[in-house]
């Protein structure tokens, strides 16, 4: 690992390895296959798939038939079915409590103003398939989806060479009964999503992690369609101290290297733990900090997506940690736990947006009207404000709205 030394400038020269989304090479080649989507539809979706998946697919082929999705289980053990439904358990009882509320305020002569909270009608779901299948991002972004309530769950993924799509993640699919997938790819699914094709019908957001050109293609799209957020590489800072188990921070700095363009942040209190672990990890950076509040400034100001509390009293720190996408208390909560078996979703917000961002929730999938309901004596106690406020603004049609009402 990499000693640096904590000033500003040198944090921000963590984020520089991230900064490839903004490339101008990127951002060209998502548009063009962006206005080969929205000009020629299905027909650019064949030529983008023949492209990039290597795979030659007719616009028929693209939605994953029922039978494709019940032979899945042939090639799955019921022990792991189970233990699929065990964590599918653990994520749906986490969604379901964050059920919310709307607000409701009854005034004076007959005022009612109140908030319809709906989900939304259609979901995009992105799930990864390239060196390996984000089997885990299935659950963890179809379930809180479902239970918000949204009626129409859409799964795209890249199919591999033999135009296929892995059995794993159909399974998981038919386990949550979405049983809409497409065998697409890339920038081209996240277009054919937010714009809509003949085969592929427009959804309302998009959600799911990517490389580089999904994202870019989100970046792009939004406005016409709604996304979750734009998320980078993984990422993840420890906090420890003399107390922390090398071993367990050895092992979790390591675990969130193994994806493609992870970042490893220690941040440490302890000379002699930063000296073991500089020596065991190659990749990542570390930092060696005053005290503890040095470090936890240091956390927030990088704002992390999972930032790991391993010193002895991790609930008091956790309290001072103001920017993060998920905490991690104790020794024995990894990031791993996250990522795969805990319950809130491991689609987390990166690159230092833990700032304004927050993970898929609940309300990541639904919508609010105001609702409002004057009777005629509430209108006219209000009238004589609003008309002088809708004359100051040059709207006397509005006023004339509320007056004609009076005659």
């Amino acid at each position: 690992m990499k000693l640096i030394k904590q000033t500003g400038k040198n944090i921000e020269k963590l984020y520089n390895r991230h900064l490839s989304l903004r490339k101008k090479t990127v951002e060209e080649k998502v548009r063009a296959i962006i206005d080969g989507v929205r000009l020629n539809g299905d027909e650019s979706l064949v030529k983008y798939t023949r492209r990039f998946d290597r795979v030659k697919l007719t616009a028929r082929q693209f939605k994953v038939a029922e039978g494709e999705i019940s032979s899945a289980f042939q090639n799955i053990t019921p022990e792991f079915v189970g233990h699929l439904k065990a964590i599918i358990n653990n994520v749906s009882s986490y969604y379901k409590k964050q059920v919310h509320k709307p607000c409701k305020v009854k005034g004076h002569d007959g005022i009612l103003l109140k908030e319809e909270i709906r989900a939304l009608d259609s979901v995009g779901i992105y799930i990864p398939a390239g060196t390996a299948p984000l089997v885990s991002s299935v659950y963890m972004t179809a379930v809180p989806a479902i239970i918000a309530g949204v009626r129409r769950v859409v799964i795209v993924t890249p199919p591999n060479k033999e135009g296929n799509v892995n059995p794993y993640i159909l399974a998981v699919a038919n386990l949550l009964k979405v049983n809409e997938i497409y065998k697409l790819g890339g920038a081209q699914a996240i277009a054919a999503l937010a714009l809509g094709t003949k085969t592929v019908p427009k959804v309302d957001k998009i959600i799911g992690p990517g490389n580089m050109y999904v994202t870019e293609a989100k970046r792009q799209l939004f406005g016409y369609v709604d996304i979750d957020m734009l998320a980078g590489p993984t990422e993840l800072v420890v906090i420890a101290n003399r107390h922390s188990n090398v071993e367990f921070v050895v092992a979790d700095l390591e675990a969130q290297m193994e994806h493609v363009g992870g970042m490893s942040i220690l941040l440490s209190t302890s000379r002699q733990l930063i000296k073991q672990v500089r020596g065991r990890v190659v990749n990542g950076y570390c930092i060696l900090c005053k005290n503890i509040d040095e470090a936890v400034d240091i956390a927030n100001r990088i704002a992390p997506e999972h930032a790991q509390i391993m010193t002895n009293n991790p609930s008091v720190i956790a309290k001072k940690i103001r920017h993060a996408g998920a905490l991690f208390l104790g020794p024995y909560s990894p990031t791993a736990l996250g990522d795969y078996a805990a319950g809130p979703s491991h689609v987390l917000p990166t690159m230092g947006t833990a700032r304004f961002f927050s993970g898929l929730c609940l309300s990541s999938f639904m919508k609010k009207s105001h609702v409002i309901a004057y009777s005629k004596r509430a209108l006219e106690k209000i009238r004589e404000p609003l008309e002088k406020v809708a004359h100051l603004e040059g709207m006397a049609k509005h006023a004339d709205s509320v007056n004609v009402r009076f005659k």
